[in-house]
C-alpha cells in the first residue's frame, strides 16, 4: 500500500513541529518501526527549518510566505521533499560536519547522517531550493499497512 500527502506551509517556525507530527502519525499509524519514523521526523525537522530560515525572498523580489512538504510511504521506503520558493541555489552547499560549539549549520549534515539517499537542489523552472531525501522502512510485526 502507497500513502502520500502534501502540505502547503507558512514560512514560520511553528509549522515545523506540524509536520514532524503529521509524518510521525502516519508512520506509526501505517507500522512502520518506531526508530526508522524519528530518524525521518528529525531529518523533516531539519529540512522544515531550512526552509522557514532561508527560503526568504523570491524570484519576483518578494518575500515568499509558503513552503511544501511532500512525503511518500510506498511500503519499502518513505521520500520526502521540502521545497521553498526563494532565490535558489546557486549551487549546491559542500555538506561538512559543524564545529561542536556551533549554533548553526548542522541541518543539512544531519540529514546526510539520517536518511538512505539525500539530493538537494534547484526547483525546476520559478527558482527555490528542493531537499529530498528517503530511508528504507522497516516495519513492526503488527503493522496493518505494510507491503506484502
Amino acid at each position: 500500500m502507497s500513502i502520500w500527502w502534501s502540505l502547503h506551509l507558512r514560512r514560520e517556525a511553528a509549522s515545523v513541529p506540524l509536520a514532524r507530527r503529521l509524518l510521525i502519525g502516519t508512520m506509526e499509524t501505517a507500522g512502520v518501526d518506531p526508530e526508522i519514523s524519528y530518524d525521518l521526523s528529525v531529518a523533516l525537522s531539519e529540512a522544515c527549518a531550512n526552509a522557514v530560515e532561508h527560503g526568504g525572498p523570491g524570484a519576483s523580489g518578494g518575500v515568499s510566505e509558503a513552503y511544501r512538504v511532500t512525503a511518500y510511504l510506498d511500503g519499502e521506503k518513505c521520500r520526502i521533499e521540502v521545497a521553498d520558493s526563494g532565490p535558489g541555489l546557486a549551487r549546491v552547499p559542500e555538506v561538512r560536519p559543524a564545529r561542536p560549539d556551533a549554533e548553526h549549520g548542522r541541518g543539512l549534515c544531519l540529514i546526510r547522517e539520517l536518511a538512505d539517499h539525500v539530493h538537494i537542489g534547484a526547483k525546476p523552472g520559478r527558482g527555490g531550493t528542493v531537499v529530498s531525501f528517503d530511508k528504507a522502512l522497516k516495519w513492526r510485526k503488527d503493522a496493518p499497512l505494510m507491503a506484502v
